[in-house]
């Protein structure tokens, strides 16, 4: 949940609202699907009235928007701490434990990462503001494809633009099967997941250093 420290009582309760909405929003997307979010819902189960939902959000676009942006800071907020925290200076390993944590944040948030990695709301185009932290997320993924690189374990094409898109396609797969075949299985048990490993040492056999 956002900070609301430092704001005056009637900004920090506007925000404190904010978040409330967006809570509730997560939670009926859980149980009737991404797509059928409804702002009457949303502020039914708030208690309040459904104009008054339009001080905060003027449609059920905005809503979505926000969560856009919230989810990619939350994924992006996780992956940066893992990589950060694990004390290792072996740039493929970095690599995978980055990964990991995406993918786990994912596979806990499946909500979150519908909205976020596919077209399941029809006509929804995030703002620049809220897709600001998802370029933010690819922006780390070259440079640390650029440190791979700069120990001389990959070749410079990993960090171009195919190898992002490449990347992002396999670890993205990776993800799609898992959550359309066993939504409920842990990261350790994903019969598809748990294959994040093998598709990593694939992207690197790809662009291995000596790759004509």
């Amino acid at each position: 949940m956002s900070s609301t420290a430092g704001l005056d009582r009637r900004t920090r309760r506007r925000q404190e609202t904010i978040e409330e909405i967006l809570e509730v929003a997560i939670e009926l997307m859980e149980t009737e699907g991404v797509a059928a979010l409804s702002l009457s819902a949303v502020a039914r189960r708030l208690g309040m009235q459904p104009p008054s939902l339009y001080q905060y959000f003027p449609s059920k676009m905005a809503i979505y928007d926000a969560l856009f942006q919230r989810g990619n800071e939350l994924v992006r907020d996780a992956y940066r701490s893992a990589y950060a925290e694990a004390g290792t200076d072996d740039q493929l390993e970095l690599n995978l434990i980055a990964a990991t944590a995406f993918c786990r944040w994912c596979l806990e948030h499946q909500v979150y990462a519908q909205l976020l990695f596919w077209r399941t709301i029809p006509g929804f185009v995030p703002s620049p503001e809220a897709f600001a932290p998802a370029q933010e997320s690819i922006q780390d993924l070259r440079d640390w494809l650029q440190a791979t690189i700069d120990a001389g374990l990959l070749h410079p094409d990993a960090a171009g633009d195919e190898g992002i898109a490449l990347y992002t396609s396999m670890t993205a797969g990776l993800l799609s099967q898992q959550l359309a075949n066993e939504p409920d299985a842990s990261f350790e048990d994903g019969r598809f997941i748990r294959l994040l490993p093998v598709v990593l040492e694939m992207f690197y056999q790809r662009y291995a250093p000596t790759r004509g």
